[in-house]
């Protein structure tokens, strides 16, 4: 997993920022997107978008198939203006939108006895469906191990109890968060 300095961390939400701003104020996608040093690296990432501490949006990747800028970019972007859960984000509300970003860890198969609530984010996939949960939902939502596993089941669509059929895949990952607001943690 990256682990970045904290110019880099300001760095990649300056650009979160910048491509969300482009994109609801001018419906346009940034034209210049950095792809040196940490842009360059490719790694999963998750974009959520809070609305006076409420999420607005969240949007990732986990399988990293272009370079962390143009990821950070796209999942900003689609944050603010795709996600079917919330309306689109407005140009008004630019001023009190706070953007945390997730890095994650390469995804690995996990037992589900290993898995430790606030450190752990869930990938569940059976054939075409796939749920996934970052850590911090765990501990904001207060679940056991078993109720995280279930609640990523329902998230991919599938039965709550469908960790525990062989053809279900768990996967498990860290993450690197870090928020304007909030000094980076890795879980």
């Amino acid at each position: 997993m990256l682990c970045l300095s904290e110019g880099d961390r300001r760095a990649a939400l300056e650009l979160a920022r910048k491509a969300i701003c482009e994109a609801v104020s001018r419906r346009k996608l940034l034209e210049s997107i950095p792809r040196e040093g940490i842009f360059s690296a490719r790694c999963g990432v998750f974009v959520a978008l809070h609305l006076r501490g409420r999420l607005q949006g969240c949007i990732g990747v986990t399988e990293p198939s272009e370079p962390l800028g143009a990821a950070l970019v796209r999942c900003a972007v689609s944050a603010a203006l795709e996600d079917p859960r919330f309306t689109p984000l407005k140009e008004s509300q630019l001023e009190d939108l706070g953007v945390e970003i997730s890095l994650l860890s390469p995804l690995a198969p996990i037992l589900p006895e290993a898995i430790e609530i606030g450190r752990h984010g869930l990938l569940v996939v059976r054939h075409a469906q796939r749920g996934l949960l970052l850590p911090k939902v765990a501990i904001e939502h207060r679940l056991t191990r078993e109720q995280f596993l279930e609640e990523t089941c329902a998230k991919a669509g599938l039965p709550r109890e469908a960790w525990k059929d062989p053809e279900t895949r768990i996967l498990g990952f860290t993450c690197e968060v870090f928020s304007e607001d909030a000094p980076a943690e890795t879980r």
